[in-house]
């Protein structure tokens, strides 16, 4: 029977070899069978004493390769004829087709995955434990929620300073963690992979093929791995996925797409498979260029018969949703895409010992390729008839293309299309701009004009023999053909075909008119900068100094805009388009623009040009390795960051000819990004010696442009067109012209060994650089703008900074309730960008406030947050966070005392906190007001006013000013933008009254606040003192407000800012009795439970010194009985007319020596930072038992 493929490391013990191949041996169990002397008698007898579960299977097949000393056990029988039927398959069916494999190692992995899907059952052996077992080890040593994904873990060591530490790394979605237990210390690292910035592998003497994991302030080293390519390649995923995150939201959603890991299969997690599927997608879909929703099904060895080299040439066959592709592994001798849309018929065609297993594919335009030697072929045939029945004939049937945008129907008829802004009645909807205006030219009949049509005659010679269109081979001899310049009139459709772009147009007919006719209107950012570049784009060609050309670039500029909101428009996307619409009609320009921005030129044309940015870095890496010389020098003037950023983001439009520059671009649709950067360090190296020689910046610019400025093509045929940038950098002396195509030639033979696999490998670790780089950009801005409106120096905003974006990134991606792209948006300013949410903020509020409150820490925090949180979106944004702590650091005591009485007033008050803050609520969004509404809540009601918006400030006014602001109205609303603009000063006397619930709760605060300080019970005296005053000074206006009602005076109740007479507390004795037991109740309800040895009954509590010393009760134990008694409760209603002011409060508490002290005392904020940062990376002494029987439940 086939089992799971086992590893054997001696084969030869107790076992005799009876059959061998190349790649595969059957052996017999010694004892089993004829002969085996005295040893096979030892090893029957052994086998046969042995429990019947652990007996052996007297013969095997196992699987060997040349080089490795490890065999592979794939098969077992209990009797002869079983196990040579097995040998019998194999060599049938996999010796021929493995024979042809160059590596020992793929030849592993092809038995091993076809003996599994061979097994009974068809599903490998589910060992999911020992994974769920380190997946739950690693959330309970480091902290993790359930929403925390683990990858993979690895045995591995981890280097603390010259002593490695054998343990365990764990790499999950979002963090790379480290766990070690060894001799009595504990080494527990985490390390986001947001906070990465340097991801190597070296070996050095020092650390032996080890991984390198650097960020910003430390470097952590891993060695001893199993197999260190694999580690290497998941941790740059990862980290490449987490740098996503950072530039944008699409990696948080990838995020929610992956599997759940419930289902793991050989000790590796759902995510692990999931992810190398991706990192296989994108191989696929750059090797071919095709669409970012393209998925490999799978991929196959084989031949495939070339007409044109009358040859079979050994290669890959790739298989997906929508095409079947092939690719030589002898690099560039032929490549085919065919999309399954233009496939008529897939048949087995005959097989012979010179073609093997073929199959032939027939497509809708009379072409037929056949591919042998493919293992399989029944299987192959049946998925790519499975693909072709999901293919409709026309591809998107009557589905709208527009399903994530819209539809718009389609014009039906010549009256509604001349309505649209887009129709087939355009001018360039049919036609480029260059044959508009070369069509009434005449004929020319020149050298250049004969040169033309000889080029246009040798791409006509290769269509006939290698086909036309998507389908056509792509051979050396087609990049020679590119290399020497394409014809004008060919131009546009080979610009399609390389780049993939008709793929996408096929795809999605109608989409572009659709997408313009919903684009045209609408005003946004985007527009208003296409509008201003439009007039700049190629203003020399006369294409362009008309309304035609210049309505064509901005329907494509627009339409993609709106296709694409996250990249818009960014500058240089003009000057592309403008030459794309020159040889294309607009519906095939704006999908080489699509290929352009998001497949061939990626994160190039987004708000911060991280992609050029990228490619900037990889050129500055291309010139040390080429250019070692010229790059210190030019590294010493700061020319190279200079120069290339525009090079690239133009693909030297902007720098050369149009007609050189042309040239490139043919290359670049067909080579991708390295021939640009092959003429790159062409350029240099053409300049070395003179740039050598430069003191300056500005000289070597100066060396660079006019040597660009003189690169010409003296094979075209159109006339020439002046270039702005030459005519401003000729000197004197007319410098010599380069030919393009010899440059061209050059950055070939040169530097032709750069591979596209290798720039991209140098791109992930640029990117890495880059896109810290830009955050380290945006923390410094953020601290300069926060540096003006807080006290925290800038040591201090930076690590805020740092703390807040951390519980940005974990609200992101561990599941909350609103989605990544709402708390994250690029286009806003760097102070609003990133935004936390209610739990995010309870966290930092307690490990960073200086005010906490023990078990009332969270519903402070919660009230501090509805503050904040003015748009009452639910997120905090930055800006708004500092403005908070600040208040609490830095602000003087009325400050403080003001933040705290806010707390405790709608809207920090939410209704469940306290049942009278949902009475004010209803009270206030009454349509009328009762009758009996007392005069301070009429007060509160004016003074929210007031606060809401100051609007009888901003609408007030006499008859003359209003007569005036008619006149000057954008003046008037000019003032009015800057009023609502500008930070508007609360004063004291703005802030709404208390009533005598939300007192209370403020009383409670202020209790709990106090708890840990050394002068404790001081302060408890105090505050017992100051409320006893605050109650009698609420019943003093009751009272005063209650007379005046009858009276129906319409004066206000002036405030107390004194101690109310001795005759008015007799008065009020009766009624404050409810108020101030109220009080001493919410102050025994919010007492912190004592220590153990605190509580014995000899012990005077802080409660009872409150109550004896500062409510001027008569007995504590009668006061008790009081508040405890049944008519105490009925009593105890709280009185709706009962209020006090701010400068009440702030009166009173100015009595009391250390309250003054207490809101006076400055805070150390460091302290509280550090803690947060020591979190992170934890290294301790552990003595106890029972800690170290946790640490041993090892992997």
């Amino acid at each position: 029977m086939w089992i799971q493929p086992e590893e054997v490391l001696l084969a030869g013990a107790l076992w005799v070899s009876e059959r061998a191949n190349p790649f595969f041996i059957l052996q017999r169990r010694r004892g089993h069978g004829r002969g085996g002397g005295l040893s096979g008698l030892l090893v029957g007898t052994l086998d046969v004493v042995l429990d019947s579960s652990a007996r052996v299977a007297p013969y095997r097949i196992l699987l060997q390769t040349a080089d490795s000393q490890i065999y592979w056990n794939i098969a077992c029988g209990s009797n002869r004829k079983e196990i040579t039927e097995h040998w019998d398959w194999l060599e049938s069916n996999l010796l021929q087709t493995i024979s042809i494999f160059d590596s020992d190692e793929d030849v592993t992995t092809f038995v091993k995955g076809k003996i599994c899907r061979v097994q009974p059952g068809e599903e490998p052996e589910e060992d999911c434990g020992k994974f769920r077992e380190a997946e739950l080890k690693m959330r309970r040593l480091f902290r993790m929620p359930e929403e925390e994904k683990l990858v993979n873990y690895y045995s591995c060591s981890y280097w603390k300073g010259r002593v490695p530490r054998q343990g365990w790394l764990y790499l999950s979605v979002n963090h790379l963690c480290f766990y070690s237990f060894l001799l009595g210390k504990e080494v527990t690292l985490v390390v986001q992979w947001t906070e990465v910035t340097q991801l190597e592998k070296n070996a050095t003497l020092v650390f032996p093929e080890s991984v390198r994991v650097s960020t910003r302030h430390e470097e952590h080293f891993f060695s001893m791995f199993l197999n260190i390519n694999d580690t290497f390649k998941l941790m740059e995923q990862l980290a490449n996925i987490a740098m996503r995150q950072l530039l944008d939201n699409e990696a948080f959603s990838a995020d929610r797409s992956l599997p759940k890991p419930c289902k793991t299969l050989k000790n590796v997690s759902a995510l692990k498979r999931d992810l190398d599927a991706r990192a296989k997608n994108e191989r696929y879909r750059t090797m071919f260029r095709l669409t970012q929703d393209e998925r490999l099904d799978g991929h196959t060895d084989c031949t495939l018969w070339t007409p044109f080299a009358k040859m079979h040439v050994v290669g890959q066959l790739f298989i997906s949703n929508n095409y079947i592709c092939f690719n030589s592994r002898e690099e560039e001798l032929c490549q085919l895409i065919i999309p399954l849309r233009e496939v008529s018929i897939v048949e087995k065609a005959d097989s012979s010992s010179v073609l093997p297993c073929p199959v032939s594919i027939s497509t809708k335009n009379k072409m037929t390729f056949l591919f042998a030697n493919l293992k399989d072929r029944d299987f192959l045939v049946q998925r790519i008839s499975d693909f072709l029945q999901r293919t409709p004939d026309s591809c998107w049937g009557d589905a709208s293309p527009l399903s994530l945008i819209g539809h718009s129907a389609p014009a039906s008829s010549e009256s509604v299309s001349r309505g649209r802004h887009y129709h087939s009645g355009l001018p360039t909807a049919s036609q480029a701009l260059l044959q508009l205006y070369q069509q009434d030219a005449a004929e020319d009949l020149g050298p250049r004009a004969m040169k033309e049509k000889m080029k246009e005659e040798a791409w006509n010679i290769h269509f006939s023999e290698f086909g036309r269109g998507v389908c056509m081979y792509r051979t050396s001899r087609t990049r020679e053909l590119v290399l020497n310049g394409i014809p004008e009139r060919l131009r546009g459709e080979l610009w399609l075909l390389f780049s993939g772009a008709q793929n996408e147009m096929a795809s999605h007919p109608g989409y572009y008119g659709d997408l313009v006719e919903q684009a045209m209107g609408l005003c946004s950012l985007a527009t208003e900068e296409i509008e201003r570049d439009l007039h700049r784009s190629m203003p020399e060609h006369r294409a362009f100094q008309n309304e035609t050309g210049i309505a064509a670039l901005r329907r494509v500029l627009t339409a993609y805009a709106h296709r694409n909101p996250g990249i818009g428009y960014c500058q240089a996307m003009n000057i592309v388009t403008s030459v794309l619409l020159l040889y294309c009609t607009e519906e095939e320009a704006f999908w080489l623009l699509v290929a352009l921005c998001e497949r061939m030129l990626p994160d190039y044309y987004n708000t911060r040009v991280v992609g050029a940015l990228v490619d900037q870095g990889v050129f500055e890496d291309l010139t040390r390795a080429f250019l070692p010389l010229l790059y210190e020098h030019m590294q010493d003037l700061g020319v190279i960051s200079t120069i290339s950023l525009s090079w690239f983001l133009t693909l030297f439009l902007s720098v050369m000819p149009f007609d050189s520059a042309v040239l490139l671009v043919d290359c670049f649709f067909y080579e991708g990004i390295k021939v640009i950067f092959q003429v790159a360090l062409s350029v240099l190296h053409d300049n070395m010696d003179a740039l050598l020689s430069c003191s300056d910046e500005g000289e070597a610019m100066t060396i660079l442009g006019r040597y660009l400025d003189n690169v010409v093509n003296k094979q075209t045929v159109a006339p020439p067109i002046p270039h702005l940038h030459a005519l401003l950098t000729s000197g004197d002396e007319p410098p010599p012209e380069i030919d393009v195509f010899d440059l061209i030639k050059s950055s070939y033979e040169k530097f032709g060994s750069l591979r596209s696999d290798v720039i991209e490998q140098m791109r992930f670790k640029q990117r890495l650089k880059v896109i810290q780089s830009l955050e380290d950009t945006a923390k410094r801005s953020v601290v300069r703008a926060m540096m003006t409106e807080s006290a925290f120096s800038i040591e201090e905003l930076e690590e805020l900074y740092c703390l807040f974006k951390a519980q940005h990134m974990t609200s992101c991606y561990w599941g909350s309730s609103s989605s990544a792209a709402e708390r994250h948006d690029p286009s806003l300013p760097y102070l609003e960008q990133y935004r936390i949410d209610p739990a995010q903020f309870t966290q930092l509020f307690t490990a960073l406030a200086p005010w906490l409150c023990g078990g009332h820490t969270p519903s402070l925090s919660a009230r501090l947050f509805r503050i904040l949180d003015q748009n009452q979106d639910g997120l905090v944004n930055f800006k708004e966070f500092i403005t908070g702590l600040s208040g609490m650091y830095h602000g003087d005591m009325t400050d403080k005392l003001k933040l705290l009485f806010k707390l405790h007033l709608p809207p920090a008050l939410c209704p469940e906190e306290a049942e009278s803050a949902l009475e004010a609520t209803h009270f206030f969004t009454e349509d009328t007001i009762q009758e009996s509404s007392c005069v301070s809540n009429l007060d509160i009601l004016g003074q929210q006013e007031v606060t809401s918006g100051e609007e009888g400030k901003d609408g007030g006014g006499d008859s003359e000013e209003k007569k005036e602001e008619k006149v000057k109205d954008y003046r008037y609303y000019l003032r009015m933008w800057a009023k609502e603009k500008e930070p508007k000063r609360e004063t004291i006397k703005d802030l709404p009254r208390m009533n005598q619930e939300q007192f209370i709760e403020l009383c409670k605060t202020l209790y709990n606040m106090f708890s840990e300080e050394p002068l404790e019970q001081q302060l408890y005296h105090s505050i017992a003192t100051v409320a006893s005053l605050l109650l009698r000074i609420g019943e003093v206006g009751k009272k005063f407000n209650n007379g005046c009602k009858k009276t129906n005076s319409s004066q206000t109740p002036p405030t107390a800012q004194a101690p109310p007479t001795a005759q008015a507390e007799q008065e009020g004795s009766a009624e404050g009795a409810s108020g101030e037991s109220q009080v001493c109740r919410a102050l025994a309800d919010a007492q912190l439970e004592p220590d153990e040895e605190a509580k014995d009954d000899t012990s005077v509590s802080s409660y009872s010194v409150v109550s004896s010393g500062s409510l001027q009760c008569e007995d504590i134990a009668d006061d008790t009985v009081l508040i405890g008694s049944g008519e105490q409760r009925r009593g105890s209603v709280l009185d709706a007319d009962w209020s006090i002011t701010f400068e009440q409060v702030l009166a009173s508490l100015l009595t009391e020596p250390p309250l003054v002290d207490y809101f006076e005392k400055k805070r150390d904020i460091q302290a509280k930072m550090a803690a947060c940062k020591a979190q992170r990376v934890v290294e301790r002494q552990i003595s106890s038992a029972s800690d170290h029987e946790l640490t041993q439940h090892s992997i």
